[in-house]
């Protein structure tokens, strides 16, 4: 299926891209966070397990455990602080 990935913050500046458009076989977040990783790289420094990473589905904070379908948008973005 495909997916619209969007990167913010510190994870876009690793990554280099702010978005993109991605063919996946991922049934979940956490699913697609691990292809993600696995590309290796940057993707792999950015979203890599050790590191606190939020996700979000159509705008929405989700766990990784939240189901993908078809034409989603998938938003990871480091935790948000201050006052």
């Amino acid at each position: 299926m495909k997916v619209t990935v969007k990167y913010f913050a510190s994870i876009r500046e690793a990554i280099g891209t702010g978005s993109e458009l991605r063919d996946t076989d991922a049934n979940t977040l956490g699913e697609l966070r691990d292809e993600l990783i696995a590309l290796g790289g940057d993707h792999a420094d950015a979203l890599a397990r050790g590191k606190s990473v939020r996700v979000a589905l159509n705008q929405t904070l989700s766990d990784e455990a939240t189901v993908l379908s078809e034409g989603a948008e998938v938003a990871f973005f480091p935790p948000v602080t201050g006052g």
